[in-house]
């Protein structure tokens, strides 16, 4: 009996392990915060995530077989965040000389990155782009091209888009040099609402108990495993009873 528990133990501890240490690279080279974050996303869908510190930043592995539906709820929550570049980042000091051409567009580009940081930052805000166009005259003698801006925002449901929208207009006004004061055309905003994640997880009755089709699995598994067990108990008794027979069987011949 003793032999046959252990025989037992060691099927199930063997099923588990190989089912825990099936892990699938989800995302590397993270920033701890944004590791964090995804941590925390899947552990509210039920995803166990698994977090690690490598050379270049930070890795997240989950399960295999939870790998489409982590990349789905990650994709709906706008994680991990675009990585952005700031004014000093731009513009460090470099042996090599550019052109005010090169200049100017690497000053449009970190003040685009800038203010869609910020805009980042707001509770709801899942995507944040903007496009930026400075005051600049195309020719001389001829008329100065006035600033403009859009901005792109993807949002989540919790977000109010009319509350937010004078909020954001005004920001963006005040960071982008010549766009303040300007006529409400010159800056346009878009807001779009983010797609929402349906987490589709069918659910099997079993008996009295209601489990997720994954669980259901391993039940079936762990069942048919204790079949086989209790089979080849009955079977062991079987040839133990026949054997014991032949014995007697014997004895009494003599």
């Amino acid at each position: 009996m003793t032999g046959s528990l252990k025989f037992i133990c060691a099927m199930l501890l063997a099923l588990f392990l190989t089912a825990c240490g099936d892990n699938t690279l989800l995302h590397s080279g993270l920033s701890e915060n944004d590791a964090n974050d995804i941590v925390a996303e899947l552990n509210r869908y039920r995803i166990s995530a698994e977090k690690v510190a490598e050379k270049e930043g930070f890795s997240v592995s989950v399960a295999s077989k939870d790998i489409e539906r982590s990349v789905n709820i990650l994709n709906a929550a706008g994680l991990p965040r675009q990585a952005r570049t700031n004014l000093g980042e731009v513009f460090q000091k470099s042996g090599v000389i550019s052109s005010p051409l090169e200049e100017r567009a690497r000053y449009i580009y970190a003040l685009s990155q800038e203010v869609e940081s910020t805009l980042a930052q707001i509770d709801g805000v899942v995507v944040a782009r903007v496009h930026v166009v400075l005051p600049e005259r195309i020719a001389p003698g001829e008329p100065v091209q006035p600033a403009s801006a859009s901005v792109f925002i993807k949002y989540h449901e919790n977000l109010d888009p009319d509350g937010i929208e004078p909020r954001i207009r005004r920001l963006v006004a005040t960071s982008i040099p010549g766009l303040g004061g300007r006529d409400d055309r010159d800056l346009a905003i878009v807001f779009v609402p983010a797609k929402t994640f349906q987490d589709r997880i069918e659910i099997v009755q079993l008996g009295p108990f209601k489990v997720s089709p994954d669980q259901y699995s391993l039940v079936k598994t762990i069942a048919a495993i204790l079949g086989v067990i209790l089979l080849l108990g009955v079977l062991f008794k079987f040839l133990r009873s026949l054997a014991a027979r032949n014995r007697q069987a014997v004895q009494q011949g003599k």
